[in-house]
């Protein structure tokens, strides 16, 4: 008589597999979150792109039909634009930007700007609420195209990245500059102490904020230099 036996694992057999199982993960799991985080920083750039083009558009017809007085960079509008609000509202009001487009613009990863819209006699007016994805600066017509034009929030100009900010903490950050190149750049970029206080070296890879001297990098951000973003 024959009496068949049935294959199976060994326990030992189970644990090898289990061990080569647990390697793979380590190895893999850290390549899928490099590859998450650097799809979302791509998608922030977009956003921010596409809210530089917006405002670029805006200015370039202020420039062209003689109304800079309505069609403006940031800066150039005075005190009548110091939040960001203010700025959104110049952008919808003149149609360069539609409301639903804001809330997408304006929102990253942890972080939620709510984007509410109300018409009164032909005239909406958006407000922001929750905290922005992104920061704009009051850039002028007449700044280099190196200046910052926004850049995400996590990143406080010339200042170390902190793993508590968000969007992507100490991950990177990304500016966007006047001139319309946006580039994602890592935390060893964030402040001029990693290029040997290098003012020069800093700004040809950050970029300056509006008012810095060639070669000079301010020293973290003041209300004049950036717009002040919803709370």
């Amino acid at each position: 008589m024959r009496k068949d036996h049935l294959a199976g694992f060994t326990l030992i057999e189970m644990l090898v597999v289990i061990a080569i199982i647990a390697t793979i993960a380590a190895f893999a799991v850290p390549a899928i979150t490099s590859a998450m985080q650097k799809g979302q920083m791509t998608g922030a750039m977009n956003n921010e792109r596409q809210l530089f083009l917006a405002g670029y558009q805006m200015a370039l017809d202020g420039t062209t039909n003689n109304d800079s007085a309505n069609l403006a960079w940031p800066g150039d509008y005075g005190a009548s634009v110091n939040s960001l609000e203010d700025y959104c509202n110049k952008l919808v009001q003149n149609d360069y930007l539609k409301p639903g487009d804001l809330q997408k613009i304006l929102s990253g990863p942890g972080v939620g700007c709510t984007v509410t819209a109300s018409t009164a006699n032909n005239v909406t007016t958006v407000t922001l609420t929750g905290k922005s994805g992104l920061k704009v600066y009051k850039v002028v017509d007449g700044d280099a195209s190196n200046t910052i034009f926004a850049a995400s929030a996590n990143y406080t100009y010339n200042t170390a990245l902190d793993t508590t900010k968000s969007p992507f903490g100490d991950k990177g950050f990304i500016v966007v500059h006047k001139g319309g190149d946006a580039v994602s750049l890592r935390k060893n970029n964030a402040a001029a102490s990693f290029y040997n206080n290098d003012g020069a070296k800093f700004q040809a890879a950050v970029g300056k904020l509006t008012g810095d001297a060639d070669g000079t990098a301010s020293s973290g951000e003041s209300a004049s230099k950036v717009l002040t973003s919803p709370q």
